[in-house]
């Protein structure tokens, strides 16, 4: 016999056994079906045997392919479990966190240094994109995300509620008679947060009343979109203080009225609950919330 293990026709014949599926294990492994019985059929070429058995709903294991399906599930666990044990006697920790491009550029990435130095041991890895990640698949420890902090099954750790200032590039300002009050910003293109509702609430939260006009224009999923967009002159921007002082200084966007508001949606550290105590995630957190509060 091949003293080869067919290590992936055994581990397709144990999620097949584990799911009573071809399909069902084909998704747990993120290959095909047709990927997944090729290889139980090969496994039952080289042993010479039938392992399972079609039936209506279900792929039912044999009387063979039921007296090795314990011994495997248990032994996959086990290849499992010294990975894991491999793992955490790495002497380097490493730190992966996911946010969006905005908050990394302008916020997190240029203050990380004062993290790093205070603990050169720990290797943060920044994972920046618009898309929610699956912070168990993606095995990602930390995500910080901006929302009401509504997160189920995960800790949530508020970070700050950032000031909305409303502004534009000088030349776009520069082109038309300067705004005095907050319905003026109804008569300019307006750039608008993914839900659009930032100009809504900002516009009633200084007396102008509701506007179907407030709800228009172009929509952006990101910060960092936005910014970009407002610089371009293609409108008025409600941006994070933040965020617009540092563009303001540069001498890429201007500020079109000093009406400031805090928005609704805030900045949240997230994390699974189990993830909360490894050492780097909780030295991370208490970092990232003496930052905040500086910041703030």
């Amino acid at each position: 016999m091949n003293v080869v293990l067919p290590l992936l026709a055994l581990r397709a014949f144990a999620e097949v056994g584990r799911h009573g599926s071809i399909k069902r294990a084909a998704e747990a492994l993120g290959v095909t079906s047709g990927a997944v019985s090729q290889q139980i059929r090969q496994l039952e070429d080289r042993i010479g045997t039938t392992l399972f058995v079609r039936r209506r709903h279900e792929m039912a294991l044999t009387e063979a392919g039921a007296s090795a399906h314990p011994k495997l599930l248990l032994a996959f666990e086990q290849i499992e479990s010294a990975l894991r044990t491999l793992e955490a006697t790495r002497t380097r920790k490493t730190l992966t966190i996911s946010t969006t491009p905005a908050f990394a550029a302008s916020w997190l990435v240029p203050r990380l240094g004062h993290f790093t130095s205070r603990h050169s041991d720990i290797e943060v890895r920044v994972e920046a994109s618009s898309g929610l990640v699956d912070l168990q698949r993606d095995r990602v420890d930390i995500a910080i995300r901006h929302g009401l902090g509504r997160y189920p099954g995960l800790a949530v750790t508020p970070l700050m509620a950032p000031v909305l200032l409303p502004v534009a590039s000088p030349a776009l300002l520069a082109s038309k008679p300067p705004l005095r009050e907050p319905v003026d910003c109804l008569a300019w293109p307006l750039l608008q947060d993914a839900d659009r509702m930032d100009w809504a609430l900002w516009l009633s939260a200084h007396g102008v009343a509701a506007d179907p006009r407030a709800e228009r224009g172009a929509a952006f999923t990101d910060d960092y979109l936005l910014i970009r967009a407002a610089e371009a002159g293609q409108g008025l921007a409600l941006v994070p203080q933040e965020y617009a002082c540092e563009e303001i200084a540069a001498g890429r966007l201007a500020l079109a009225l000093d009406r400031p508001w805090p928005a609704r949606f805030a900045y949240y550290l997230v994390a699974l609950p189990e993830a909360m105590q490894k050492p780097e995630v909780q030295v991370f957190t208490d970092w990232i919330k003496e930052e905040a509060m500086d910041s703030g």
